[in-house]
């Protein structure tokens, strides 16, 4: 029972500025901005949705199949990920490209500035859903515009059931495009302000779009997240973490406890709950794929969470 997870592989170079932009640009003189920011501070991580998503699978004890593409420059990336077990059957190396990049910069308010370079990520599409085989399960979540068109449609046509996570991706397409992911899609997962901008697009309300799916996921940051499923609104209820360190990647933690509910086949209550408690963990660490999880230490933490124990 494999989980075929599309998505992107990406290197995060995170940057910390001791000081506030805002004291070092001019309004005045944005035409002509001309900033440089001394970072005393900096770290690079491991990072993607399809990269992280499979990350916090594994170690749950899922059967994980990461499918993406990357650059020359992926070989610490693959080491990673081989000493994780994870699989890289279906990532592709594409010749002259550079692994996706995100920089980040982040002042002492907690502003950003990001500059994020697709690079072989937008030949996604090279991928087929075909080349994976024993898939019983799917996510197609934020990568290249085509290659996510491609996945949608090959997973429904295999009649593999999948979750839609369009997640930073969204903008790049229409109404009519979303409403088509939505329809070709059995789950659809997106954060509340996702959900505002997709019922925009598609002129669809929330609850127009979650009768077209067995389930509309809404995640809503320490209020929890709701399903809409089974003709009701499930409302799963937000873990308080021992620390909050770095929120980056909670939402790929969430979704990764959703394929897991999923594929063992819980209720939504409880694979909410999983999903939940995967992404309260994920904020306890820095970067996104730096967190320790085993299937039993994490079912203990369930059973104190929610007070009664995962089977």
């Amino acid at each position: 029972m494999a989980t075929l997870i599309c998505g992107s592989f990406a290197y995060d170079t995170i940057m910390v500025f001791p000081d506030q932009f805002r004291r070092h640009i001019l309004p005045d003189q944005l035409h002509i901005l001309n900033v440089s920011f001394m970072v005393p501070k900096m770290r690079r991580e491991f990072g993607g949705c399809a990269g992280n998503i499979a990350y916090n699978l594994k170690r749950l004890g899922g059967d994980v199949l990461p499918m993406g593409t990357v650059g020359e420059d992926f070989s610490p990336y693959a080491q990673w990920m081989d000493s994780h077990a994870i699989t890289r059957a279906h990532v592709v190396a594409v010749p002259g490209t550079y692994t996706a990049q995100a920089f980040i910069t982040t002042d002492i308010d907690d502003n950003q500035i990001t500059a994020f370079h697709p690079g072989a990520m937008s030949e996604s599409h090279r991928n087929q859903v075909a080349e994976a085989k024993g898939v019983t399960l799917g996510i197609v979540s934020p990568d290249g515009r085509e290659g996510m068109i491609d996945h949608a449609r090959q997973f429904a046509e295999a009649q593999i059931p999948f979750i839609f996570d369009p997640g930073q991706g969204l903008p790049m397409f229409n109404g009519e495009e979303l409403v088509r992911f939505v329809d070709q899609a059995d789950y659809v997962c997106v954060n509340d302000y996702e959900a505002k901008l997709l019922s925009s697009r598609t002129g669809l309300t929330i609850g127009q779009l979650s009768h077209k799916t067995r389930a509309f996921i809404i995640t809503k940051g320490a209020e929890g997240s709701e399903i809409h499923a089974d003709g009701r609104i499930h409302e799963i209820p937000a873990v308080k973490p021992q620390g909050i360190v770095d929120p980056t990647g909670c939402g790929d933690a969430y979704r990764a406890g959703l394929l897991f509910g999923l594929a063992e086949g819980l209720d939504w209550e409880t694979s909410g709950r999983v999903a939940a408690l995967l992404g309260s963990l994920k904020i306890e660490h820095a970067g996104t794929q730096n967190h320790q999880i085993d299937p039993e230490g994490f079912r203990e933490r369930f059973a104190a969470a929610f007070g009664y124990r995962l089977g």
